[in-house]
């Protein structure tokens, strides 16, 4: 299926530091707006991909296993995550978005797709009792077809935990890969600013209390190009915004 350099002296890169390294800072907001669409798939819906389990097969099962990267349903594309750039300040952080775990149970990454806030802490969990090697990497365009850079590379020989601070610094996102099982995959969102949403099983997305402006919102999917359009909210106001992923 088919799917985004300033030279400085090292005295100017100390004095002043890039825009895009400011923290997010957490106001509150009472004029805000609401910003609704859709993300629909209107390209060939390709069956899923199919690996061989070649090894560790008293853990990992036999024969192959099936992972359908693009999911459509009904026309809709899930797995997808419509988020706002460069926010500055607003809304807090949902309080269930912070840190995150994935698991390695059964040689599978669990949950294949989750939300984690940037320079927060990944907990790797290894359920199995074989070695995983947890890959974690930068998706610089956004998807895995682009160019990639390694976040973390953990060997995890027997059962526990392993924690990483993640932090992204281009990319909207990471994939997750075990360098010791090539069926193992996930995707992890890096939130920058709490202004994102994930795709309902409808194909629908809600972005609440959205400090009145003009905004750049991106359409992020982990196999497909992504995708961007202008919006303004309006105080107190509701913007819709759909995609069309191909």
């Amino acid at each position: 299926m088919k799917k985004a350099l300033v030279t400085l002296s090292i005295a100017g890169l100390c004095a002043l530091p890039l825009a895009s390294q400011a923290a997010y800072k957490e106001t509150g907001v009472s004029n805000g707006g609401t910003i609704t669409g859709s993300v629909k798939f209107a390209g060939k819906d390709r069956p899923p991909k199919t690996y061989t389990i070649s090894k560790d097969n008293d853990v990992c099962g036999t024969g192959v296993r099936e992972i359908d990267f693009v999911r459509v349903e009904n026309g809709h594309l899930m797995d997808a995550v419509v988020y706002l750039e460069k926010v500055k300040e607003g809304k807090p952080f949902p309080t269930d978005v912070g840190d995150a775990t994935i698991d390695q149970k059964g040689c599978e990454f669990k949950p294949f797709l989750q939300v984690m806030k940037n320079k927060a802490v990944l907990s790797a969990v290894n359920d199995d009792p074989i070695l995983h090697n947890i890959h974690t990497y930068e998706l610089i365009r956004g998807d895995a077809k682009g160019p990639k850079k390694t976040l973390t590379n953990i060997s995890q020989p027997k059962p526990g935990v392993v924690k990483s601070t993640i932090k992204v610094k281009k990319g909207p996102a990471m994939k997750v890969e075990c360098d010791a099982h090539d069926f193992m995959h996930g995707f992890v969102f890096i939130a920058k600013n709490p202004y994102f949403a994930k795709v309902a099983d409808d194909g629908s997305f809600t972005i609440k209390d959205v400090p009145p402006g003009k905004y750049t919102i991106k359409a992020w999917h982990g196999m497909l190009k992504n995708q961007k359009a202008k919006v303004t909210v309006d105080t107190g106001g509701t913007a819709t915004v759909d995609f069309t992923f191909k």
